[in-house]
């Protein structure tokens, strides 16, 4: 909680003007009076620090500042691109975990990159890969809009999803018991803004099952 005016403990704080001036330490009382006689406030800005630090600001202009501040650097959070790779036989027990995964990414505000492998006589068969992307992107449709759609690449169907606005995500997949499943420890994925291409993205989330 920021303290301001008559609220500020300490009996000495070190002063500093809106503009970043230094003013020096004085006694709390006479800074409060101070900054009152020219139509201002004195704001404790660093309460650690010994003395503590306050500014000599209109209060209410540098409340909605340091808000626009917090919001600004809320939006420039680092991304990450998150990878779950499927087969095309992926089994029901291990197909819900693997969707629950995926919305525990999105729900975080992550991105997915869904890859979905072919192995063998798979290749013979890629339509059952796009027919079970699709299953993916439907099951999904509570927590995700797709940001690329599947498509094939070398021999994996790959598709992109971004997480959809906070209030309208929907968690879906869940233990028998009710309680969510919970992710185990996977490797992280390199960082990167949300300008920037999905190409970056590093080491997979979550492994394949074994080969035939």
């Amino acid at each position: 909680m920021t303290r301001v005016n008559e609220r500020i403990r300490a009996p000495r704080v070190r002063v500093v003007s809106g503009k970043g001036e230094q003013l020096g330490v004085m006694d709390t009382r006479e800074a409060v009076q101070r900054a009152k006689a020219i139509g201002l406030d004195l704001v404790e800005v660093a309460s650690k620090a010994d003395p503590p630090v306050c500014r000599v600001v209109d209060y209410g202009k540098w409340k909605y500042e340091q808000s626009k501040l917090k919001k600004s650097s809320k939006s420039k959070a680092v991304t990450r691109l998150k990878e779950i790779k499927f087969r095309v036989r992926t089994e029901t027990h291990d197909y819900n975990i693997k969707l629950s995964r995926i919305e525990a990414f999105l729900d975080e505000g992550h991105k997915v990159r869904v890859q979905l492998q072919f192995r063998g006589r798979e290749n013979a068969h890629r339509e059952l890969g796009f027919e079970k992307m699709q299953r993916i992107k439907g099951d999904l449709k509570t927590m995700a809009h797709v940001d690329q759609e599947p498509k094939l690449v070398g021999r994996n169907v790959v598709m992109v999803l971004s997480p959809l606005p906070e209030g309208q995500r929907e968690r879906k997949f869940k233990l028998s018991h009710g309680d969510l499943i919970e992710e185990d420890d996977f490797e992280e994925d390199e960082d990167f803004e949300e300008d920037e291409g999905l190409e970056e993205a590093g080491d997979s989330e979550g492994a394949s099952e074994d080969e035939e």
